[in-house]
């Protein structure tokens, strides 16, 4: 095979179009190196190949490019939202990378007469009205609390809904109207959920004009209970107004710092929507070729805001070069203006230097965390007297109840901390209900088979949740796949099962260590097993319950697959089925009386 010439950087420029567009730089395999943006491709592109001298990281980068291409685009400002769709969805290597893969969560306002208030994460396709994003899950349910309290909104399940015939625990600690039982109208209802909209949109002073004027036109009517109602609810709002009200935070904005440090970038973010903090959130952002500050916070404004709403004002820690193009590009990308400021007085100078101090130090306790879980790999090493630093720790554990549902996880540690897209669970089958050495066998059998087709890296050391027992299990598993270079250490429970008191057995000699509780490495094995103790179990239950909830309905004859998938449905699981009495049974599909007296009874015994 004709090995492929050298990528010729400067005949690629010399017919390279001057106008705006974005450029894709590819390896020999065709893997992509990195993606930027020009207002004038021939000039930037040509600067790649046209230097004396560059920083190493860019030469490396250079040398290993074998295609470009490009796509042209009407402006610069369009270029710089191209390139920010690519580096978020191609993720190229030497791109700086917003590692951010939760969707944020917003409440969600259900369509309908009587609709419900919830907490949402993920497409909103669901209809009605959605407000967010929030920066964490916390601010959400505490707002979502407070909503409940002042304007006795919903938050149950459509199927439990429909099928009350009392009121819930939620009305009689006053934070639902029973709407399911008709103790309010859907006019009432309705007003209730224009205030809500009113105080999720910031608009307090249109909110609390109306609450007056409906208290003082009840108290005309002398409809006093109304009226004293209305009161309340003005006091309330006018309390959470001062408990949350920042003052100089008027207008809806964010407040973005940078701090780098040891090879890692962390941008702090404070939320400020019409004068009310939402809170803050720090990012880790990989680093790319261009590791400054200011390049930091521009790539992050483009990635970051592609897909989220964009305030109206983004107050800097550092001035990106093209901060003009970045707000007519974030401008046109939200369908109003948007200011970027990085000289700031006053207040805004005020809450500027708190994201300074916060980013700072979030980075600190990154860095910190970093560095004891780094010490906590050598000790390790030292105790198992490894002659390298190990790389990457797997532990195994089983849990079942009485032999029911059993289930085996894998967790995976490297140095950085945990892997959480390299767990895995296993739902085990075949086996002699609470045989746990049958159970760890055939886990460890299915997961090294599949790393030896090609599916995830060998463990330097495989950490086993039980005694000599479970080992042995793992070491005949190893031998039978001639698995080779992986330690074995069994984690036995020590006095008590107290934790820092548990034996190491090694696997290759038999021998027991016992670290003790102060030791560096036994914290590390603590962590792992207790993080595969959790992960374990949350499958264990899971599956438990499906069981369950399947198992109960199959004993009832009549309910084939199509009836009970239409009971959990309508019902909202096996625990709405249950509450349920016979007449409201009969209103599935497909259930008559006679067979909804047969679930009824099964169900209760």
């Amino acid at each position: 095979m004709q090995e492929q010439p050298p990528f010729d950087g400067k005949a690629f420029v010399a017919n390279l179009s001057s106008a705006p567009g974005v450029y894709r730089m590819l390896g020999a395999s065709g893997d992509l190196l990195y993606v930027g943006k020009a207002g004038n491709l021939k000039k930037r592109v040509g600067s790649y190949f046209l230097k004396p001298s560059m920083q190493p990281r860019i030469a490396t980068m250079v040398a290993q490019i074998h295609q470009i291409e490009i796509t042209l685009t009407r402006t610069e400002a369009e270029a710089l939202l191209l390139e920010a769709q690519l580096i978020k969805s191609l993720r190229p290597r030497y791109n700086i990378l917003l590692r951010d893969d939760k969707s944020y969560p917003y409440i969600h306002l259900t369509a309908g007469d009587f609709p419900r208030l919830v907490f949402h994460r993920g497409a909103r396709t669901g209809g009605g009205r959605y407000f967010g994003p929030y920066p964490s899950a916390i601010a959400v349910r505490e707002t979502l609390s407070l909503l409940q309290k002042l304007f006795r909104i919903r938050n149950c399940e459509d199927s439990f809904f429909k099928n009350r015939s009392r009121p819930c625990l939620q009305y009689q600690i006053g934070r639902c109207s029973a709407p399911c039982v008709n103790l309010i109208s859907v006019a009432d209802y309705q007003a209730s959920v224009r205030h809500a909209i009113l105080f999720l949109e910031g608009k307090s002073t249109t909110l609390l004009d109306e609450l007056v004027a409906q208290m003082e036109e009840a108290s005309t009517r002398l409809d006093f209970e109304r009226a004293a109602l209305m009161r309340d609810r003005i006091a309330a709002v006018r309390k959470v107004q001062a408990n949350h009200y920042v003052q100089g935070a008027g207008r809806d904005m964010d407040i973005l710092a940078c701090t780098i440090g040891n090879g890692i970038a962390c941008v702090s973010v404070m939320f400020f929507r019409e004068g009310i903090s939402l809170g803050s959130r720090d990012f880790f952002p990989r680093l790319g070729l261009d590791a400054d500050e200011a390049t930091v916070i521009a790539s992050f404004l483009g990635q970051y805001y592609l897909e989220r709403p964009v305030p109206s004002e983004l107050i800097l820690s550092h001035a990106p070069e093209d901060m003009r193009l970045l707000s007519e590009a974030l401008g046109e990308h939200a369908g109003h203006k948007v200011e970027l400021k990085a000289s700031v007085r006053s207040d805004r100078a005020r809450f500027l230097d708190m994201a300074v101090t916060n980013s700072a130090a979030a980075l600190a306790a990154r860095l910190a965390s970093r560095q004891t879980l780094l010490k906590r790999f050598e000790a390790l090493r030292d105790l198992l007297q490894l002659d390298e630093l190990p790389q990457r720790i797997e532990c195994f554990d089983i849990s079942h109840t009485m032999g029911e549902a059993t289930v085996a996880s894998c967790v995976v540690f490297g140095i950085e901390g945990p892997e959480k897209s390299q767990y895995r669970r296993f739902n085990i089958s075949g086996i002699t209900g609470g045989d746990d050495y049958a159970a760890m066998h055939q886990a460890l059998e299915r997961r090294y088979k599949r790393i030896q087709a090609g599916e995830g890296l060998l463990p330097d050391i495989l950490l086993i949740d039980g005694g000599l027992g479970q080992v042995r299990q793992a070491l005949d598993v190893l031998a039978t796949l001639g698995v080779e270079g992986v330690r074995v250490v069994g984690v036995a429970k020590g006095e008590a099962r107290k934790a820092g008191h548990e034996s190491l057995i090694l696997g290759d000699s038999g021998r027991t260590l016992w670290p003790g509780p102060e030791s560096a490495a036994s914290h590390l094995i603590q962590s792992v097993r207790d993080e595969a103790h959790r992960f374990a179990i949350t499958g264990h239950r899971g599956r438990r319950e499906k069981a369950r909830e399947a198992s109960s309905l199959e004993e009832v004859a009549g309910v084939g697959a199509k009836r009970r998938a239409a009971l959990l449905r309508q019902f909202g699981g096996l625990a709405g089925v249950t509450r349920a009495g016979v007449e409201e049974l009969m209103q599935v599909n497909g259930i008559n009386r006679e067979l909804a007296e047969r679930i009824y009874a099964a169900l209760h015994g």
